[in-house]
Formats: structure tokens, sequence, C-alpha cells
């Protein structure tokens, strides 16, 4: 069904080894925080939370976790499951979860394809995916997560009325974004304005991935599809 290797989409999956303090309390909280996809996906997902939730999102790749975070912690009545390979940054987002006491976050440290195949279907009431590697180089464009068959995925497990959301500096992963949803009768792009793909959606706490684009002197572009 993918249209590119499984883990493909991202690159290395550790960094600089995690120091013994931090392996210790990363190693205690991701057995109680991690989506174990071994069991049978609740029916409702809000099932899967410590805290009584009233709406479910998925963030994929969620780099060092600003995002995620300042989200769970603005809207404690929804829950999250982000995903993240790359260890160093699960780590670091996971013992920052544990120590907030959240209990509307659900983390999982591989290629989010396996979990969007576990989910239900009809199960999110949305789907961030905010500065994703972008690929760069034309022969590693099948890299990208962006794909039909991944949309495909985003169809099945979106409820009618919600939102995909995307956000990238790299102007031809933008280009291929669009048109890739742009062929999908099942998606409509929510702009009406040029603001509306340049200005993020608000309130926003921007990420680590944001601010060194700015810095390099490119700037974000957001989109959002909603599921018809």
């Amino acid at each position: 069904m993918s249209d590119h290797p499984r883990g493909s989409f991202f690159g290395r999956r550790v960094g600089k080894p995690l120091r013994e303090q931090r392996r210790a309390r990363f190693e205690a909280a991701i057995g109680r925080l991690k989506v174990d996809l071994s069991r049978p996906a609740p029916s409702d997902l809000r099932e899967l939370f410590d805290a009584p939730v009233t709406s479910v999102w998925l963030e994929i790749g969620f780099g060092g976790g600003e995002h995620l975070m300042h989200e769970a912690r603005r809207l404690d009545d929804t829950g999250f499951i982000g995903v993240e390979p790359f260890v160093n940054s699960l780590a670091k987002t996971v013992v920052d979860v544990d120590e907030a006491g959240f209990g509307n976050v659900r983390l999982y440290d591989d290629d989010a394809v396996p979990l969007l195949d576990w989910l239900p279907e009809a199960s999110l009431d949305g789907i961030y995916q905010l500065y994703p590697d972008p690929w760069p180089k034309r022969r590693h464009w099948k890299r990208r997560f962006v794909s039909q068959s991944n949309i495909d995925r985003f169809a099945r497990v979106l409820k009618p009325g919600a939102c995909y959301r995307f956000a990238s500096d790299i102007d031809t992963y933008v280009e291929w974004t669009l048109a890739h949803f742009g062929r999908r009768p099942d998606f409509g792009w929510t702009a009406e304005q040029a603001a509306d793909w340049r200005e993020p959606w608000q309130p926003w706490s921007g990420t680590r991935y944001e601010d060194k684009a700015f810095r390099e002197g490119r700037r974000g572009h957001y989109l959002e599809f909603r599921r018809r």
C-alpha cells in the first residue's frame, strides 16, 4: 500500500547517547506513555488517555515536542498522540510529558504508517505534520511522507470535517503537498486568501525547525485540508 519503503521517511534513529539519568527516566516513563500496537485499538480512542478528553489529534514527527507540549497544556480536554522515531527527540518529550504529568498525551516511537493502520476508521479529529523532513533532492522525493497511499490513510482515520494541517519552509514540498491533495475529491483545501497559507493557525507556538528556517531566511507555509 505504501509508495515508499517502510521507515524511509525519516533519517537516523539515534544521535548522541542518552545520559544515564535521562535514560532511566525515559525507560520508566515510555512504558506508560507508548501506544501499544500489539493490542487491538480501542473503538473509541479517548480510552487511550488517563485524563478525560473529548477529541483526539495526531502529530506526526513532533521533533523537539514544542508544539505537542504547547497544545497538550493549552487544550487539556484534547488527547494528543505524538509520533517521533528519532530517539533523542522522543526521550526529551517523554521526560517533559512525565514531569508535566500530562494525562492527555500518548507517544509512538516508530514509523507513523503502522500506527495509522492500527487506528480505527474515522477516529481522529485532526492530524498535524509540521516541518517534516523535506528530502529536498529530487531523487529522494519518493521518501516524503505525503503520498497518495498515506493520504488514503489520513482519509480513513479522519472524521468527516476533520483537518490535516501541514507546515513547511521548503517550497518544493509545499507544492508537492498541494499537488497531492489537489487530486483528492475527499479533501478540500481550506484557504480562501493568501494569508490563510502564509500565516499559521492561531494560537501558534512554533517549533525549533521553524525558528531555524526563519534564521536562515526562509518563511513557513501553512496548509489545511478538510476531510469531506
